[in-house]
């Protein structure tokens, strides 16, 4: 898999333009910006690491999460997301033309992944809740698996749940604070890359596992802020700042877990795209490689014979900069 497949090349000025609208939206409502401590561990002696986007970025000392703060308040973001010009953008033109992509590579492999561990695990397929489903993908696919019973994609954007009840699947268009409310029980929930974006992410754990049945489990993935690329580019990295507002790693994600209530089971590093991530910006111009000859040999020199061994050693050793975390409600 290469980025062009996911986020094709031609779109990417103006996905960045949208961006920086998107931002501003957030900037010019900076009152409503409010101060946290460590979303993972809890602490309160951050330090400051970086700004970005006008926006400070703090290094918990205890677990090395990094995090904005002062950030917009959770109703904020929550209009955040319904007025995004960036993400109707990917609604109308990136998903899909990328889609038959992102089901090969991304969405298909998900839904396998998902189907071997209720199987490893002996969970229950009962119901399955996804949240934050976005387009729809992998809610098709791992209805097509005919697993669960039930799926069910849990979406708040108004256009994209729309796009998910196009596909047939059942919605919900509230919080997850919100689906105990609705009777809501859940074998498995699933999370992709959401975990970063969320104003309290221990709140929306915990009420995961109040969805969950016991013995359930919780798939999620999200970036790795001790990964290769976001860890060598730090607020270069396009994984940092703008809406992702926590930056875990393998050690602060497990801690964050199990202070909602789970048991850990694993944690994985499965990314592909680290090198080639760190090859463009530096053949872009973005990021000076000058005084690192090492990564310079490695990444502009001898990148065809290099690059995919180094992309190996980094899932092996789980340093590259995607994170996939599976946790079990006992």
């Amino acid at each position: 898999m290469k980025e062009n497949d996911i986020r094709p090349d031609e779109y990417q000025h103006r996905i960045s333009e949208l961006a920086r609208q998107d931002k501003q939206y957030l900037l010019d409502r900076k009152d409503r910006f409010v101060s946290v401590c460590c979303p993972a561990c809890g602490a309160d002696e951050g330090l400051h690491q970086f700004e970005k986007f006008e926006t400070p970025y703090l290094a918990c000392p205890k677990c090395r999460t990094v995090y904005a703060s002062p950030r917009p308040e959770a109703s904020l973001l929550g209009e955040y997301y319904k007025q995004s010009k960036n993400y109707a953008f990917w609604y109308e033109h990136v998903f899909p033309a990328s889609e038959a992509a992102r089901r090969k590579s991304i969405f298909g492999p998900r839904a396998e992944m998902v189907s071997e561990i209720v199987k490893r695990h002996q969970v229950s397929c009962g119901t399955l809740l996804e949240i934050g489903a976005g387009f729809g993908t992998f809610g098709q696919e791992i209805k097509a698996l005919d697993i669960f019973e039930r799926v069910i994609a849990l979406e708040l954007t108004p256009t994209l749940a729309g796009k998910c009840r196009e596909r047939g699947l059942e919605v919900l268009e509230c919080p997850v604070e919100e689906a105990s409310l609705t009777g809501i029980q859940a074998d498995v929930v699933v999370s992709f890359e959401t975990l970063e974006h969320l104003f309290d992410p221990l709140e929306v754990l915990q009420s995961c596992f109040n969805v969950l049945n016991p013995g359930g489990v919780i798939l999620l993935s999200c970036p790795n802020m001790l990964g290769f690329d976001t860890m060598t580019l730090g607020e270069l990295s396009s994984s940092v700042g703008g809406e992702h507002i926590n930056m875990f790693n393998p050690h602060s994600v497990a801690l964050l877990l199990e202070r909602a209530g789970f048991k850990m089971l694993d944690v994985s590093t499965p990314g592909k795209l680290d090198v080639e991530l760190l090859r463009k910006k530096a053949l872009a111009g973005d990021w000076d490689v000058s005084a690192q000859p090492f990564l310079a040999e490695v990444l502009l020199e001898r990148y065809d014979d290099l690059a995919g061994p180094l992309q190996d050693f980094l899932v092996a050793h789980k340093l590259s900069s995607h994170m996939v975390v599976l946790a079990q409600k006992t």
